[in-house]
């Protein structure tokens, strides 16, 4: 998953008290049982968010009872008060919750203006009603945007164009490939620069490597990648430029026929929507620079003040807008930090990375490969800003230097491991929200089905990177 707040990080670990291997089993026998439910919801007519949230309800409650959860780390003493913070609460990454709760209501607010329709028009016309072309600039907007947003934002804002601009060209039976590939791009996106995801701060800051440094070295293979996804995603989806001058013509007519304007209903909300996606996307972007006042406030803030803003003109029928939010996807992602967090003082976390040592005695050669692959496979599952920190601090005991392959192994698989199940990263969750949203059947065992093509090549394309280039 993407963030973590420091409040479930500085109880991580088990609250530092030693655990019994069994427990860490048992406990990680929970995790699996969970994961399991979850490839097999359809079989259980079961929303994700109850499926989760019943082991939430149970973990916490074995948790309890095994000892293992910190409750008197919960009170906290501000001067004469005395509060009781239950120890779930901040279990929950609350800042992926605002981001998600934040970017959507000003996405669903902001489409009332016209605007998105507007721009996805306009991306349509410029690309002729070709598909391909199309697909071609949809996924490097996905990348650039999961570069300098954030990869959640990225994928709402880019699923909401692809959605008009596939519906109004008449082809919505592509609207699949096109949202998965744009999810798969959001962790490839993700990786460009140092600040683009937390597991890149984390390990980027324990290696000393740099924002210039960093960049110069992950560019090349964000590239590569991007371009070999978008043409395999199009030979497995049967994304095909137009062929032959009838295809042409007809999508020329098809083209020409379209106004952008005409779901604009007034120019004052189509400006203002405007300016505030711009200026959206500039301070979200901001956000991300260390030791500032946005940064210390967090992309949520940013995202829910983005969302008030926009919800001033709709002041007296905002209620409408509250209606339209996926409160399943919000509880989902709350009970499953929670389940997370259980896991981490249980030493589930602690137990991967036993298991990852003896990979660091492969070699130079062997080890990094290895260690990115078994890096990804564990953040497919569980939160990858734990484990990234977890690897970092067993890396920095090494006395590594800034330009061992290790520390990318770390990188390159905390961030890709999230394309290799719908629950591995927020923005492929997303993805499949927005795919449920426009009646598009796609169960957690299909996703992981389509997804493995794609982890597997950008997983190899990685480790080739490491080899040669790193």
């Amino acid at each position: 998953m993407q963030q973590v707040n420091d409040a479930a990080l500085a109880t991580a670990h088990g609250g530092g008290h030693e655990v019994a291997l069994g427990t860490s089993i048992f406990f990680a026998a929970l995790l699996v049982a969970m994961i399991l439910c979850l490839a097999f919801e359809e079989k259980l007519h079961a929303k994700k968010s109850v499926i989760v949230g019943v082991f939430a309800v149970a973990t916490l409650l074995l948790g309890g009872l095994f000892g293992l959860l910190p409750f008197s780390a919960m009170d906290i003493h501000i001067g004469d008060a005395d509060i009781h913070l239950p120890v779930y609460i901040p279990a929950i990454d609350w800042g992926v919750i605002s981001i998600i709760l934040g970017s959507s209501l000003f996405v669903d607010v902001t489409a009332k203006s016209g605007l998105f329709t507007w721009i996805a028009l306009r991306l349509t016309k410029a690309s002729k009603g070709d598909p391909l072309i199309l697909l071609i600039a949809y996924g490097c907007m996905t990348v650039v945007f999961s570069a300098v947003l954030n990869n959640v934002t990225a994928m709402i804002i880019v699923g909401s164009l692809t959605g008009v601009s596939l519906r109004r060209l008449g082809i919505s039976d592509k609207l699949l490939g096109f949202l998965l590939i744009e999810g798969f791009l959001t962790n490839v996106g993700g990786l460009l620069t140092l600040i683009s995801s937390v597991p890149n701060i984390i390990v980027g800051n324990a290696a000393g490597i740099s924002f210039a440094s960093f960049f110069v070295t992950a560019a090349p293979y964000v590239v590569v990648t991007t371009a070999i996804t978008v043409a395999l995603g199009a030979k497995l989806f049967g994304i095909h430029r137009l062929s032959g001058d009838a295809e042409v013509e007809d999508a020329a007519r098809l083209v020409a026929g379209f106004d952008e304007n005409d779901g604009i209903s007034s120019n004052f909300q189509f400006w203002f929507g405007g300016a505030t996606l711009v200026l959206f996307i500039a301070v979200i972007a901001s956000a991300s620079i260390p030791d500032t006042l946005l940064n210390d406030l967090g992309m949520g803030y940013v995202a829910l003040s983005f969302a008030i803003v926009a919800l001033v003109q709709h002041k007296a029928t905002a209620d409408r807008f509250y209606r339209e939010i996926d409160w399943d996807l919000l509880a989902f992602f709350a009970a499953l930090f929670i389940v997370i967090n259980v896991m981490e003082h249980a030493q589930v976390l602690h137990l991967i990375g036993l298991g990852l040592e003896p990979i660091l005695s492969l070699g130079e050669t062997a080890g990094p490969s290895a260690l990115l692959v078994a890096s990804a496979v564990a953040s497919s599952v569980t939160d990858n800003i734990p484990l990234a920190a977890m690897l970092a601090k067993i890396l920095a005991g090494l006395e590594l230097s800034g330009d061992s392959p290790y520390w990318w192994a770390v990188i390159f698989g905390a961030n890709l491991g999230g394309n290799i199940t719908p629950i591995g990263s927020a923005s492929t969750l997303v993805a499949v929200t927005i795919i449920h949203k426009n009646k598009i059947a796609l169960s957690f065992a299909d996703f992981v089905k389509r997804a493995v093509p794609y982890a597997a090549m950008q997983l190899a394309i990685a480790v080739v990177y490491l080899l040669i280039a790193l």
